[in-house]
């Protein structure tokens, strides 16, 4: 696993790879746990299920394109 830190110095702890007929295909991912998904291949498709709504804290918590 390859540590790095972001501009907010988090670092990432843990590195899953999702792969459609691999070892891994979906994950369960902790409430209140920070996570993110960085999409490798074009034409990758995410679904993200939850209980209630995206509140974000910050306005830096919302991606922004």
């Amino acid at each position: 696993m390859e540590e790095y830190y972001d501009d907010l110095e988090r670092m990432c702890t843990d590195s899953i790879m999702l792969t459609p007929n691999g070892q891994t295909v979906a994950l369960n991912i902790p409430a209140g746990q920070w996570h993110t998904v960085k999409a490798l291949e074009s034409g990758t498709v995410i679904l993200e299920v939850k209980d209630g709504a995206y509140e974000p804290i910050q306005d830096c918590d919302v991606l922004k394109m």
